[in-house]
């Protein structure tokens, strides 16, 4: 698929100039340090040294005081207290957290996770009922709940309370719990609007430790869970979230807890964690217990004690992941075939519905079908007699107001600018395609259906030194709003030890003309590019510097993001657009 780059606009050289020497560093770590915001010593000095201090006053978010208030009520009556939680991961590291850090403290604490199947998304009825029978008396939901007006209400009647830690965009009419926690409340003046479901779970955590007289630093334990959550629900890795991150992948690379060191064995990392070793490793066999089984085993792995226990419980969820890849490969073909076949390739979306599909790994197919057709997509499956699925969106395009425009279609919906979930009568299958088919190539724009790359910044191939790279690694973690710098260079050429890998990728020496460096170059599922680069063309190329470590010999090594060849019409290679 092509794609276009486009190229983030320079930063005045002044200011290059005066940054780079404040910090002693060279202009092409200074250009990309002004792109994201950095600009002068001290806001660098945040951005290269985080700091557990400059974490916000959890009082500043609305109803905080209600919420601490309320917990130390239930533990002065002795009330019995569920934690209550999502089935992914940002729910199930949200209720391993919460349940370990009161069950340190006070006895009468449980934990529930709803059954993706029987119950769906969010605050059940059965989970209520359930909690009603084992006689809890407050319920504090993490990941979910701001939705949730009718079974919060229904939980009142039988005199459970509840405090609802969410993060996910609220309704016109909150739900009538003791205290809603939630920074995009429009009446909510917290600072930091991005946190993670388990983020805001933390925040509650440390108001109530600073409200109890206890050392905040008896929270340090649970940032390795909190950058699984960041990590994994791709939320902005900037402000808190960057801080969060930062000791939370210190953690997990000098102690991870028994059941992460069981999810970092199993997925074959070797290597120091990294964020993307958590999107790719981590998080989907955590994810994978509630796609195929029940996600309670997920929190039972995160809770392990011993490393014996956890192995043998992540071996459980590592196979269900297993599982999860095979029945994901299987319909993404089906998803594919059926999308070449409806002679429809002209629509701006792409909305699917087959009864039979595994109702666990539809999001991930939506994800899959978007990498091949990127448009807004919507993959439909049956569930309790309902037509229920997963909607993924294209860079710039929010899917979650795309949907809404057709709430009378639905039963229920919610979720972010680019994931949602939804659920309908089968019957209205058809009339919701053609009706998101209107409001999407109605208000989507041509651009927005043509994947981008970002350039940081064009560099020549001998400006890529050691010491670059040791800076570059100092800018992590890396993540959305702080993503890993793409550079790009022009007039590239294959030197030598042209390879395809499995018959998908390929291996090469990279040179550049009138330059003598050359570095390795890997470029993963770009084989169809092998003919053009045999034949000596010269082509433009956007890449990722890496550190590749192999046999304890470490080396440079350029990932590529895309090529463009040179041709009469584009004598330079890459179409070139300044943001």
């Amino acid at each position: 698929m092509k794609k276009k780059w486009i190229y983030k606009s320079v930063p005045d050289q002044e200011k290059v100039d005066a940054l780079s020497q404040s910090i002693n560093v060279n202009s092409i770590i200074g250009n990309i340090l002004l792109q994201r915001g950095v600009e002068d010593f001290d806001n660098a000095k945040s951005f290269f040294r985080p700091n557990i201090a400059d974490l916000h006053d959890p009082f500043l978010m609305k109803d905080m005081d209600k919420a601490v208030d309320r917990i130390n009520e239930a533990i002065f009556n002795e009330e019995k207290i569920l934690v209550y939680g999502d089935y992914d991961v940002d729910g199930t590291t949200s209720v391993t957290m919460f349940f370990h850090f009161l069950k340190s403290i006070y006895q009468n604490v449980g934990y529930y996770i709803p059954d993706r199947y029987k119950e769906g998304y969010g605050v059940s009825k059965l989970g209520v009922e359930w909690a009603e029978e084992n006689s809890f008396k407050l319920i504090i939901s993490l990941d979910c709940g701001v939705k949730a007006n009718e079974m919060i209400r229904l939980a009142k009647t039988k005199g459970i309370d509840f405090i609802v830690c969410d993060h996910h965009k609220t309704p016109d009419v909150l739900p009538e719990a003791i205290a809603v926690l939630d920074p995009k409340r429009p009446d909510c003046n917290y600072p930091f609007k991005e946190l993670s479901g388990c983020g805001v779970g933390f925040k509650l955590m440390q108001a109530f430790v600073i409200n109890n007289g206890v050392d905040e630093s008896v929270l340090d334990q649970y940032l390795d869970l909190l950058a699984v959550s960041i990590a994994s629900d791709i939320v902005p890795i900037v402000g808190e979230n960057r801080i969060l991150c930062h000791f939370g992948l210190k953690t997990l690379n000098q102690s991870p807890r028994p059941g992460i060191k069981a999810l970092i064995d199993l997925s074959g990392n070797k290597s120091e964690l990294t964020i993307s070793n958590i999107v790719f490793g981590i998080g989907p066999r955590i994810n994978a217990a509630g796609r195929i089984a029940h996600a309670t085993d997920a929190v039972k792995l995160l809770l392990s004690e011993s490393i014996e226990e956890a192995n043998q419980i992540g071996e459980g969820v590592n196979y269900r992941n297993e599982t999860r890849r095979e029945i994901d490969a299987s319909i993404t073909d089906e998803a594919i075939q059926m999308i070449e076949s409806s002679n429809n390739m002209v629509a701006s979306t792409t909305v699917l519905y087959k009864e039979d599909w595994h109702k666990g790994v539809i999001g991930i197919v939506a994800s899959r079908c978007i990498e091949k057709y990127y448009k807004p997509t919507v993959i439909l499956t049956m569930s309790e007699g309902k037509a229920t699925g997963s909607a993924r969106s294209v860079r710039g395009f929010d899917v979650h107001e795309a949907i809404s425009s057709c709430e009378d279609l639905l039963d229920q919906y919610g979720g972010h600018m680019y994931a949602a979930g939804l659920s309908m009568p089968i019957n209205n299958v058809p009339a919701f395609q053609q009706r998101f088919e209107e409001v999407v190539s109605t208000s989507i724009t041509e651009d927005l259906l043509i994947p981008k790359i970002e350039i940081d910044l064009p560099i020549q191939l001998d400006q890529i030194t050691p010491s670059l790279v040791n800076i570059l690694k100092q800018m992590e973690p890396f993540g959305p709003e702080n993503m890993e710098p793409i550079f790009s260079i022009d007039n590239a050429f294959i030197k030598n030890r042209l390879t395809v890998l499995k018959e998908k990728h390929i291996k090469a020496v990279v040179g550049q003309k009138n330059n003598k460096a050359e570095f390795d170059m890997i470029g993963f599922n770009f084989a169809e590019y092998y003919e053009s680069l045999a034949q000596g063309e010269l082509f433009s190329l956007a890449f990722i510097i890496q550190e590749n470590n192999f046999r304890g010999k470490k080396t440079l090594q350029l990932n590529v993001k895309d090529i463009k060849f040179v041709n009469k019409t584009n004598p330079e290679g890459a179409i070139k657009e300044i943001q």
